[in-house]
């Protein structure tokens, strides 16, 4: 069977030994509840095994340098090809990268100046932010001067020795305060109000103070560098979304960002802002929308220009089409979301002219707009007619309309699932008679509700932040609200960025993805683990981090992971479990102790649904009530995140939050990862929040969840410049009355159940 990937007894995580024919040449959709085994079959089984095998073609000495992949739980996978994967992740956080430089079309526009720009400043580096001859010198290419307020940052009543830098990094007891004390360079004890002028200035700004101490049988050297100097230095080129939540706190509270008063913003220095093309200059053209960008360049010829402008074009055209041409070159990468970070990947590889590839996307409609879902799937014929198979995990019914043979695994998540329920074309998947999937295919009529009436509402003035243009509206309290509108046309500037502003007391379930690591499980993710070490601790009358696997009781053998990476030289790396533990994690001493006749180890191993009725802890079973409520009562809660699908990563996010109490919740795109079935259990959550008079905030462009908002508020008309507006205010009903924007349009196919 040549034509089709071939996969024998699968049993990688909650796979149940599955065998399976993939129709290649085929856009194929994997489809089943969240959790239910898709991201096990398609990328830790699929195309991990696809990664291993063209790795195992290169010689060893270049399989040294690369990451090694152990092979998957499977006995045999075969006719697979080369693979890609476009997945959700961001596509970094570093200030230097930018939409133009991720794309390359800054690199063809550098090229393009340095040749045909007046006047010749030199080759195409004069014009790149990220080398030392192109850099703005005032910014260093970053575009944004960072500014500190030492008074914030500085104690001056107290001594180094009382904590007088109020950063969490020169904490008391911490490293770097340990350093300045052992450094013997400034009076420790000495209020710094008391300090003398120049030992202010080194204190805070000194570029480097060698320093030499004897230390036991050598001599330490270290350089010192003032505090305030240190701390610009290292939050310069990091944005704050990449710190942790104290180190966050502390960039938000002491550092000030502002437009670099050198370059404007520009980037680039001023030689190279002086040399104009066509009448601009490269920085302006960074600023269009790519929309405008394409036009601009559509009036751009001459020999030398045509081939450097017909390359830049191709992308500019790719990315116009699949719903992003209201970015513009100069946009960070670190401020895109996941469905824009996948949707600009997206564009880079319809330019790759590889065939008989393996694309796996993993839902590619998030951040649509059901009127941008058409582009994209002309985007995943265009892949396909290539000559390429293109895998899809998704929850879309217009992207399994689109695919060509559709692949359902379940029947439920977790233990519950791991099964081929269906594999076959999306007609014959329909007419299932008890398949989950099929039954909400066929049900897409809405259920007609009630809309909870409203008197208050909470008032937005005036908002001019990013694209919206003067926007003033009211979000009522104590009903569901949905906003609405094409992807950029303001939804998340005028609720994330200007609403939450004013209301910091609100419980935010935002699209920050969820720390993935083998030593988080649900319950430090949920913050219950703390309270059940407790337990054990007043129970066993021993210290609650015994109870730790990440502290004093952990296996020193494997260091509380379980298991043992083996390095195999030139080969894969091998895990083992762990044969002092059994791979329980634990120290012999901690897994005697036990609560109820259960030890850690045990509790670990419990669902969240088995560990309600083993706890009397009112504040863990509180958290592990939520974790039931939004269907992860499967869940282990020893489970490692790094384990967990994407739809269970948002819905433990949606748990992590949900158990704080408050009166306003905003949620930005909550259905991302979540089936039809998980999304119905969503809305059963809101509805209750709603019940009990919260004020309920949805970010969404899903259409189930928009038919059962109380108001709604859509943005538009378009994306970009051309949004930035409110389109409609009012019930779902009379958006659908109204004719007005894409919104009302989709909305009105769903009531008919088209």
């Amino acid at each position: 069977m040549n034509d089709s990937i071939v996969i024998t007894n699968a049993s990688i995580h909650n796979l149940k030994n599955v065998s399976l024919a993939i129709p290649k040449n085929r856009i194929v959709a994997f489809t089943g509840v969240s959790g239910s085994g898709k991201s096990s079959l398609v990328f830790d089984t699929i195309y991990t095994e696809a990664q291993r095998q063209l790795i195992e073609t290169f010689s060893s000495f270049a399989r040294a340098r690369l990451p090694k992949l152990s092979r998957p739980p499977v006995d045999e996978i075969r006719n697979i090809s080369t693979a890609i994967v476009i997945d959700q992740k961001r596509m970094g956080v570093n200030l230097r990268s930018t939409v133009g430089t991720a794309t390359e079309i800054s690199t063809y526009l550098r090229l393009l100046f340095s040749r045909c720009g007046d006047p010749f400043i030199g080759p195409s580096f004069m014009f790149g932010f990220n080398h030392p001859q192109g850099m703005c010198p005032d910014c260093q290419g970053i575009g944004q001067v960072i500014a500190m307020d030492v008074d914030r940052l500085i104690r001056w009543d107290k001594s180094i020795r009382e904590g007088a830098v109020d950063h969490p990094d020169y904490r008391v007891g911490g490293w770097l305060w340990r350093e300045i004390m052992a450094m013997d360079l400034f009076p420790v004890d000495t209020p710094l109000r008391d300090f003398s002028e120049p030992d202010r200035q080194r204190f805070l700004h000194a570029e480097g103070i060698p320093v030499e101490r004897r230390h036991g049988a050598g001599i330490y050297t270290k350089n010192f560098e003032g505090v305030a100097r240190k701390l610009q230095r290292l939050h310069l080129s990091r944005p704050a979304e990449q710190l942790n939540q104290s180190r966050r706190s502390a960039y938000e509270k002491y550092f000030t960002q502002k437009e670099c008063p050198g370059c404007g913003g520009d980037r680039i220095s001023p030689q190279a802002r002086s040399v104009r093309l066509n009448g601009r200059n490269i920085a302006e053209l960074s600023r269009l929308e790519l929309a405008e960008l394409d036009g601009f360049l559509s009036g751009v010829d001459g020999d030398v220009a045509r081939p450097l402008v017909a390359k830049a074009r191709r992308i500019l055209a790719h990315l116009i089409e699949i719903g992003v041409g209201y970015l513009s070159l100069n946009r960070p990468v670190s401020t895109l979301s996941g469905g824009e970070s996948q949707r600009v990947k997206m564009a880079r590889q319809l330019d790759c002219d590889l065939v008989d590839m393996m694309y796996i996307l993993d839902e590619p409609s998030i951040g649509l707009h059901p009127r941008d879902i058409g582009q994209l799937l002309d985007m995943l014929r265009q892949l396909k007619d290539k000559g390429n198979t293109v895998l899809v995990v998704e929850h879309d019914p217009a992207v399994m309309a689109c695919a060509e043979h559709v692949v359902d695994i379940g029947p439920g998540a977790g233990s519950l699932g791991g099964e081929i329920v269906f594999s076959g074309t999306l007609a014959d998947l329909k007419r299932q008679e008890h398949n989950l999937t099929a039954r909400y295919l066929r049900k897409r009529e809405p259920a007609r509700r009630e809309r909870k009436k409203w008197t208050a509402a909470i008032e937005i003035r005036g908002a001019t932040l990013h694209n919206l243009k003067n926007v003033s509206t009211r979000i009522p309290r104590g009903v569901l609200t949905c906003v609405t509108g094409v992807a950029g046309s303001g939804k998340s500037s005028l609720i994330n960025d200007f609403f939450l502003a004013g209301n910091r007391d609100a419980v935010i379930v935002d699209q920050s993805p969820v720390g993935r690591s083998s030593r988080s499980n649900p319950l430090t993710y949920i913050g219950a683990f703390e309270a059940v070490r407790r337990e054990f601790a007043r129970a066993a009358g021993r210290p609650a981090s015994l109870f730790s696997f990440n502290s004093r009781g952990a296996c020193p053998k494997c260091k509380g992971l379980g298991a043992i990476a083996v390095e195999m030289s030139f080969l894969d790396e091998v895990k083992i479990v762990c044969d002092e533990c059994q791979g329980k994690r634990y120290t012999e001493e901690v897994l005697a102790l036990a609560v109820k006749g259960r030890n850690i180890h045990d509790v670990l191993r419990m669902t969240a649904r088995e560990a309600l009725g083993y706890f009397d802890d009112r504040e863990i079973r509180r958290k592990l009530q939520v974790l039931c409520e939004v269907g992860l009562d499967y869940l282990e809660l020893g489970q490692p995140l790094s384990t967990l699908s994407g739809g269970e990563c948002q819905r433990i996010k949606l748990a992590s939050e949900l158990h704080k109490k408050g009166r306003v919740y905003v949620m930005d795109e909550p259905t991302t990862g979540l089936h039809m079935a998980d999304i119905d259990k969503l809305l059963g959550i809101i509805r209750d929040l709603v019940k009990k008079d919260n004020t309920v905030i949805v970010i969404e462009h899903n259409l189930d969840v928009i038919s059962q908002a109380d108001w709604v508020i859509d943005l538009g008309p378009e994306g970009g410049s051309r949004g930035g507006e409110i389109v409609f205010e009012g019930t779902p009903e009379d958006l659908v009355k109204c004719g007005k924007g894409h919104t009302g349009r989709y909305l009105n196919d769903f009531y008919q159940g088209r």
